[in-house]
């Protein structure tokens, strides 16, 4: 089953994915308004039943970022085996994963344009898994870490390159352009540890294959992330984990290849989906 945020018109709901369009649930669920209320609650075996009970409600919608209202997003930075050379500063993979914030604001939804913004035309792609956290905790050991998701979901994490180098200990400028990155199209319910160990993730722009590994490749695994970072803060339903991009962004061509107006980029894991967005410059 996939569920996803979706709007009609001026209004939002969310539902149940088929090839023949949307159920609706969130009028099913009132006391569930939106689908990060469910996640939080442990509602998707409910949503997963409801759904079965039912019959499409919309073929004409728009897709919305998978969780618009999420209040956390944490995303790993470097976390595959070429990645840290690409820096070429001579420095050795750390000890520890790199971190940084992202909003929500920063995510459109699957079929939608990522926006390039005026100030820079730098925009470029990183192609990731993320995880949707649906039981909380604090120091969670590795061996249980994979009890705490919820689902998965795809993600474009859109980066603006000058941006996150207009500080020197920070990337978050470059990382949280309205509408630079894309999250979606839908969430997986997480029900099987292949479902992680087994993915290999593949980004495509205008159908050219540019990033290409294995999940099991990951310099800093899902379990220990999740074990990582609910170390230092105790990790809620609802948070998401961006949990890293091969190599082969393009600002690491030479010369860069950075995304222009018409681009279309794919990013894709076999059991969860693709996630389609083209490029457009931000609107006067």
């Amino acid at each position: 089953m996939k569920f996803a945020t979706y709007s009609v018109g001026d209004q939002t709901h969310y539902g149940a994915v088929t090839d023949q369009g949307m159920i609706a649930l969130d009028p099913v669920f009132p006391h569930w308004p939106t689908l990060l209320d469910a996640v939080r609650a442990g509602g998707l075996p409910a949503l997963t039943k409801a759904a079965e009970e039912r019959l499409v409600s919309h073929t004409d919608f728009t897709y919305e970022m998978v969780l618009p209202n999420a209040s956390r997003i944490l995303c790993v930075g470097v976390n595959f085996p070429d990645r840290n050379a690409e820096y070429k500063d001579g420095t050795a993979q750390p000890d520890n994963m790199s971190l940084f914030p992202r909003f929500a604001s920063g995510f459109t939804g699957h079929d939608r344009p990522l926006i390039r913004p005026p100030e820079s035309h730098k925009l470029d792609y990183e192609g990731e898994v993320a995880i949707v956290i649906g039981k909380g905790g604090r120091r969670i050991p590795q061996a249980q870490a994979y009890d705490h998701i919820a689902a998965l979901t795809l993600c474009n994490e859109g980066t603006i390159r000058d941006w996150v180098r207009h500080a020197k200990f920070n990337v978050t400028q470059g990382k949280n352009w309205d509408r630079s990155g894309a999250m979606g199209p839908w969430l997986v319910p997480f029900t099987d540890a292949a479902q992680l160990d087994e993915a290999r993730i593949q980004t495509r722009v205008n159908g050219e294959l540019r990033q290409d590994d294995s999940l099991n490749r990951m310099i800093f695994p899902i379990r220990r992330q999740i074990e990582y970072i609910s170390t230092f803060m105790a990790l809620q339903p609802g948070d998401i984990i961006v949990t890293g991009t091969p190599t082969g962004a393009g600002a690491r061509f030479d010369p860069p290849r950075f995304l222009t107006p018409g681009d279309v980029v794919e990013v894709s894991v076999e059991g969860i989906g693709t996630l389609r967005n083209t490029v457009e410059d931000e609107a006067p």
